[in-house]
């Protein structure tokens, strides 16, 4: 079944986000060879591809898992989480 994960930034995070990326977009990428990426991307505080110190809002990834207990437990390990 197809799940939407959102998950919202805490004001003052784009440092760790930044630093949490690397490993956040590895698990994403992961799923996506599976084939159960439907779309996943940043959120962007303001309207630009990079907002820079603006940072961003959040992240959105719909994504499928056989269960909602599986898609919440991929996402509660999540370094973005």
């Amino acid at each position: 079944m197809w799940y939407v994960i959102l998950g919202h930034d805490h004001e003052n995070s784009l440092e760790a986000r930044l630093r949490a990326r690397p490993d956040h977009v590895a698990r994403i990428r992961e799923l996506a060879a599976q084939g159960r990426v439907l779309t996943a991307g940043p959120l962007p505080a303001i309207d630009a591809e990079d907002p820079g110190p603006a940072g961003y809002t959040g992240s959105l990834i719909v994504v499928n898992f056989p269960s909602l207990g599986e898609a919440r437990a991929w996402a509660e390990a999540d370094p973005y989480f």
